[in-house]
């Protein structure tokens, strides 16, 4: 199944760069990661068979024009609103993976799940960074995987002439072990396609949120994805799954994929355990519920 490619020109007059595969019935929309792009999900959209897939670079990211405005993931979640808009997508499944799990939560917080049928949050903590006020307990179950002054020293660092540097860094710390050259050079060359000045207010804004009141309120079917190699710990996300109410967990174990990206890695098994929750979804298997 080939994608059409469309653009969407967002009310702020931005124009992002999507696929759609078309099709009948609900469709599934793929959020990809900060510094990443659509490109990321090249084994998930044609990967579930006849099922409608969209995918699009947020802005600043892939083949979506990067202004010099709007780097925040309310702004984002408005963007989703856009797309969805555009391609006229009255219900929809949405799949976001890392920072686009947060554009998703933005999303259901700022414009309710009148339109979500159902969610898949792919490893992505509930807050960022530590908090000086939270208990370690706390840290642990939200996933906070850097202290404020290291949220800092990696903006000043992408922002600053070795921020190439920076961010291949900070990504190679997203596989655990050896990782396979091919796949390293594929993520490595859709991050350089994000400008610094897309990339730094962005990662501030992004990691500076805290999400755990608002996942405790979403009400439709939702799976959460972790993996054992991951640098996000997988405690958090069943710790995730135990906050949203009903919510489904599936933790990769390490020989399946052992990385923060198990959609690349292992896609066959990706799309199983996907393919699975979404299937159940259709034969009435998990109910929705709005939310409040």
């Amino acid at each position: 199944m080939s994608a059409r490619r469309v653009e969407v020109t967002t009310s702020d007059g931005v124009v992002l760069r999507a696929r759609d595969t078309g099709g009948d019935g609900v469709p599934l929309l793929l959020l990809h990661g900060w510094s990443q792009s659509q490109e990321m999900f090249r084994h998930q959209l044609t990967g579930f068979g006849a099922r409608r897939v969209i995918s699009f670079d947020m802005r600043g990211h892939g083949a979506s024009e990067a202004p010099t405005h709007g780097y925040r993931i309310a702004r984002l979640a408005a963007d989703l609103r856009d797309v969805l808009t555009t391609l006229a997508v009255d219900r929809v499944d949405l799949l976001g993976w890392s920072m686009g799990a947060s554009v998703a939560w933005s999303h259901l917080e700022l414009f309710g799940d009148a339109r979500v049928r159902s969610l898949v949050v792919v490893d992505q903590p509930a807050a960022v960074i530590a908090q000086s006020w939270m208990s370690e307990e706390e840290r642990v179950r939200a996933g906070s995987i850097l202290p404020v002054d290291g949220l800092v020293a990696l903006a000043d660092a992408v922002a600053g002439p070795e921020g190439e540097s920076a961010v291949r860094a900070f990504v190679r710390g997203m596989f655990s072990g050896s990782v396979d050259e091919e796949l390293w050079s594929f993520v490595m060359s859709e991050v350089a396609r994000t400008p610094p000045h897309a990339a730094v207010p962005l990662l501030i804004d992004h990691g500076t949120q805290d999400w755990r009141d608002v996942v405790r309120g979403i009400r439709v079917p939702t799976l959460v994805i972790g993996c054992e190699g991951s640098h996000v710990p997988p405690e958090s996300q069943r710790w995730l799954a135990e906050r949203i109410p009903g919510a489904r967990v599936h933790v990769f174990p390490r020989d399946i994929a052992s990385s923060h990206f198990p959609f690349l890695e292992n896609p066959e098994a990706f799309n199983t355990v996907v393919g699975a929750f979404l299937r159940d979804i259709e034969h009435g298997a998990l109910d929705s519920r709005p939310m409040h």
